[in-house]
């Protein structure tokens, strides 16, 4: 049986601020997904102004969303969550053939709207085919990706594919879990996207984007940035690739004036005041 890492509760906070300037629709995902890999044990969400809120849940994923419609003014946003990850060790995982797939997994064998894993085929086969198969070929072509894509903020955006940080040899963390995954894919391995909140080393703190494959009979979790470790991912939104995990979606007119996380692996306390040198998006006073 694999080893159960158990770290200490995991705290965390996301406060978020927008000024919207048209009546608009907001879609977020910023609440930690339930399931069977972590445990929420308290978690509250404030919205100012107070609006309705309309909530779902899929639980193929576990994914939650919430949105709502917002006239023009300040949207302010603070979710809080106490996390206990009870993820299994990688352990010494094959690659299973596609006839022995389970069927919810097999749409992850596919390409998707980042991830060309048809158009990058011959190159996945050329770079990793004669790697040997199992955990070893995935965490190969993560070290490759770390050793041949320069992680460097503001070289991508919200329409770069793959291929297009392949080609340009640089992206963030999301651009390298899309390579990761279209390799993974072209290579008949079925991977998927995970967005999540953890703890950098260095600011600014931000949601962070990993990969999971499916090795044996089971996902496994690998970050090709080597930014944070698996078993300290808190998991937010899975699926094909941003696509479907980005954690807000926006219809109409606005600007984020600030955005800011903070998230302790060790259980200590969050700050009240939280220095302003780790937000993502700096405004000048407090959100709540």
């Amino acid at each position: 049986m694999p080893g159960i890492i158990s770290p200490p509760q995991t705290l965390l906070r996301c406060e978020l601020e927008y000024e919207v300037l048209s009546p608009s629709h907001f879609i977020f995902a910023i609440q930690c997904a339930f399931s069977p890999d972590q445990h929420v044990t308290h978690e509250s969400l404030a919205v100012r102004p107070f609006i309705p809120l309309q909530t779902s849940w899929e639980p193929a994923t576990g994914n939650r969303i919430f949105r709502c419609n917002v006239q023009p003014g300040i949207l302010q946003l603070r979710y809080d969550a106490t996390v206990q990850i009870s993820r299994p060790d990688r352990g010494l995982d094959h690659e299973s053939e596609v006839a022995q797939l389970p069927d919810h997994v097999l749409p992850y064998l596919m390409p998707s709207r980042f991830c060309p894993s048809d158009t990058m085929s011959q190159e996945a086969q050329r770079l990793f085919g004669q790697v040997p198969r199992g955990r070893a070929r995935v965490d190969y072509i993560c070290d490759w990706i770390r050793h041949n894509i320069a992680y460097e903020i503001g070289t991508s955006h919200s329409t770069t594919t793959a291929l297009d940080a392949y080609t340009q040899q640089a992206g963030v963390c999301r651009d390298f879990a899309h390579l990761a995954i279209t390799f993974c894919r072209a290579l008949n391995i079925p991977a998927r996207l995970v967005g999540g909140y953890c703890h950098f080393e260095e600011p600014p703190q931000d949601f962070h984007a990993v990969v999971e494959a499916w090795l044996g009979d089971r996902w496994v979790m690998f970050d090709p940035t080597l930014l944070a470790l698996p078993e300290n991912i808190v998991r937010v939104a899975t699926g094909l690739d941003a696509k479907n995990t980005a954690f807000a979606t926006m219809y109409g007119s606005m600007v984020m004036s600030h955005m800011h996380i903070q998230v302790s692996h060790d259980g200590s306390a969050l700050a009240d005041i939280p220095d302003p040198i780790q937000a993502t998006v700096r405004r000048m006073a407090p959100v709540f």
